[in-house]
């Protein structure tokens, strides 16, 4: 009797913990999807349509933190998405988070939401590495905004990576040299049961969560199919 009182207490006790797990990322995956929408849906200040219609995967980031103390430091999580095999469709996400450091005469705590679109297959290719640094690994520019604008530098042409970040309304391209990116283990075995790594799960035959059924709904929405 007394183990199995001890069993069913353990039982109740582990419970609140997973459910804890996979309260995060259905909440991320909400807020990844607002994200989205919003930008998508405010043409003058969106991500290009060519852009996002030719890249083969988008990192989306809700919420990366940003404190700083003459030391600053960044840090968020969310989930990276593939284009799946043949390029129509997206695969399932993995989640993924991002850390960086910068240094300087900074002071205060500011929060801002992250996209970045891989371009290529190198930059997928270090997408799908345990981990790589912007601008280090991966060849990286600020993206354009605008539904009809287009990349004209060289800089943004050649580029792995394309990024853009909004804070506080503003939707800009900005810098991410010197963050990185890592495979968020935790995360992955909340929402698929294992311990994947973002290799294991981009371009994969996964089972995607029900939770993230409206963001790959909306990114049919706003680019189905890969051009070129």
């Amino acid at each position: 009797m007394r183990t199995l009182t001890f069993t069913i207490a353990a039982a109740v006790l582990a419970a609140p913990l997973f459910s804890a797990e996979e309260g995060k990322f259905m909440e991320r995956f909400e807020d990844s999807a607002a994200l989205l929408s919003e930008v998508m849906s405010a043409p003058d200040k969106s991500i290009p349509q060519d852009l996002l219609n030719k890249a083969a995967c988008i990192v989306l980031v809700p919420g990366l933190k940003k404190g700083a103390f003459v030391v600053g430091a960044k840090y968020g999580r969310g989930f990276a998405i593939c284009r799946a095999e043949g390029g129509q469709g997206w695969g399932p996400p993995a989640a993924i988070s991002i850390e960086g450091g910068s240094f300087g005469a900074q002071i205060g705590v500011s929060s801002s939401d992250v996209i970045l679109l891989v371009m290529n297959e190198r930059g997928m290719t270090r997408l799908m590495s345990d981990k790589f640094t912007i601008g280090a690994d991966a060849t990286a520019a600020a993206g354009p905004v605008g539904r009809n604008a287009t990349a004209q530098t060289d800089a943004m042409m050649t580029a792995e990576i394309l990024s853009w970040s909004r804070s506080r309304g503003a939707f800009i391209g900005a810098s991410l040299d010197g963050a990185t990116l890592r495979s968020d283990i935790e995360q992955n075995k909340a929402m698929y049961g294992k311990p994947w790594t973002s290799r294991q799960i981009l371009n994969s035959a996964a089972t995607s969560p029900a939770a993230a059924r409206k963001l790959l709904d909306l990114l049919s929405k706003y680019s189905m199919r890969k051009v070129g």
